[in-house]
């Protein structure tokens, strides 16, 4: 595919004039190590893609087949509690047997893990009381987390092991680019998820399970037999659970933080309060299954492109490559009038009051694309951020540990979308009204956050406009880009 071959082009080596070899065996040897230094990349890239699509596609499946069903948001984001909790668990545990045991031990136990939570949700019956159906779901779902955090552990590490230190800019254009890419997938599964359920109207939400099972079967050969047992795991002695916790890089810390905070504001109202709304006839739009699905899979799709050429569209342009705290900083405050501009148009707009659906339709377009770009760039920023500050030689665990303040963000968002859209407000509408105004206050604080990095030498560049730049940075930004 073309992120493939470009993903391959941004990972070689300059090829200088000067640094070719004179003799031929050079050139072999030369060679023969770029194709060992890459297989990884490629094993783990092909791998982590195809799971992210059964990722976004479950999401899809659980959420809209638990509508149908008459649970409530509240009761849906319970569903989904143990899925975020245990990537807070499973980061830091990830991050600990990524270092002991490598890549491909974790990368095979996410895989067979995706396939015990997806046959257990065959057993989902549609009979049971609802407390009986939400205790199984939620452990089907626990499963399904817990895979999702050792996958994706493969591919955000490999960048960073197949990236000289001194190649911050290669390494921030191939962070971005894989992110994208995978966040592109999650949304071709979601819209995969939802049109499968629509596919036969008895036996689509068993035929949705049996094709995302057989994504992940895809999936196997290439982590089984493709990687080294050794990749991955640390130089020197794995960190102990105490000294993860405790985790000594305050650059690191300062980062997980503010992506707690940031992918906090995005689940205040994307993952449950948003589909309802969409399916709300009531007081929403009223959209069917296959409809809301395409509408989250757009979104995902354009935040995952946005992502991938973030570094050559956006962040290049203007100066920012490779970008530090302050660049972060500013990305994330860019997201609070946003988030404000579409709580307030829910809240008091005639659109909304009147249930005008072509007016709240275009408004949400409107608002959710701005959102989606600006966020694509924070995300990306951090994408790359936590790998620069991760420790060359415990890069699984420190970016283990990122990724548990990632998924207690999500966690922490998901619950209180539920608790908002369902009890803070008389009705939907301004339900998730409140949904969007918490939302801008995670946004300030992620931006308020990653300000107290100690990353400070380049200072902060926007096109000509240069502050607190040392003569030192000034040097350092230009060998990097």
């Amino acid at each position: 595919s073309p992120g493939t071959l470009l993903l391959l082009l941004l990972s070689l080596p300059d090829m200088s004039a000067e640094k070719i070899a004179p003799k031929a065996t050079d050139a072999a040897s030369d060679a023969a190590s770029q194709r060992k230094t890459l297989m990884p990349f490629i094993v783990i890239s092909i791998s982590y893609l195809l799971f992210t699509m059964t990722d976004g596609g479950v999401r899809m499946i659980v959420l809209l087949h638990a509508y149908n069903q008459g649970f409530t948001a509240m009761e849906v984001a319970i569903m989904f509690t143990l899925y975020e909790l245990a990537g807070v668990v499973t980061n830091i545990a990830a991050g600990m047997l990524g270092d002991r045991w490598g890549i491909r031990w974790t990368l095979n136990a996410g895989l067979s893990l995706q396939i015990a939570g997806l046959g257990m949700l065959f057993g989902w019956d549609t009979s049971w009381d609802k407390l009986s159906a939400i205790v199984f779901v939620t452990l089907a779902q626990m499963l399904c987390g817990i895979a999702k955090d050792l996958t994706k552990l493969g591919g955000k590490t490999v960048t960073k092991l197949v990236t000289p230190d001194a190649q911050q800019t290669r390494l921030f254009k191939l962070v971005s680019l894989l992110t994208g890419w995978k966040n592109a997938l999650k949304g071709v599964g979601y819209f995969m998820g939802a049109a499968l359920l629509d596919s036969h109207p008895l036996y689509g939400y068993y035929i949705a399970l049996a094709v995302m099972v057989g994504l992940v079967l895809l999936a196997f050969p290439w982590a089984l037999f493709g990687l080294d047992k050794n990749l991955g795991t640390a130089k020197k002695k794995p960190a102990k659970l105490r000294q993860i916790l405790l985790n000594p890089n305050y650059n690191l810390n300062m980062l997980s933080l503010a992506r707690c905070f940031l992918f906090g504001s995005r689940d205040l109202w994307f993952e449950v309060p948003l589909p309802f709304f969409l399916r709300d006839s009531v007081h929403g739009l009223g959209l069917p299954r296959s409809v809301v699905g395409a509408f989250l899979a757009a979104y995902i799709i354009l935040y995952g492109m946005m992502q991938s050429y973030t570094p050559q569209l956006v962040i290049g342009p203007l100066g920012q490559t490779p970008p530090n705290k302050f660049v972060a900083m500013v990305w994330a405050f860019m997201l609070v009038p946003i988030t404000i501009g579409i709580g307030a148009a829910t809240t008091f707009s005639p659109a909304f009051l009147e249930r005008d659906v072509n007016g709240m339709l275009g408004a949400l377009i409107g608002g959710i694309v701005v959102f989606a770009l600006v966020f694509a760039v924070n995300s990306s920023v951090h994408s790359y951020l936590v790998v620069r500050y991760a420790a060359g030689d415990k890069v699984a665990t420190d970016v283990g540990f990122y990724y548990m303040a990632n998924a207690m963000g999500r966690l922490i968002g998901t619950l209180t979308s539920g608790a908002l859209y369902s009890y803070a407000a008389p009705n939907p509408t301004l339900g998730f009204a409140a949904c969007m105004w918490a939302s801008s206050c995670f946004c300030f604080v992620s931006g308020a956050v990653v300000y107290f990095a100690k990353d400070d030498a380049a200072g902060f560049v926007c096109g000509p406009l240069r502050c607190g730049l040392a003569e030192e940075g000034k040097a350092d930004r230009g060998a990097g880009s």
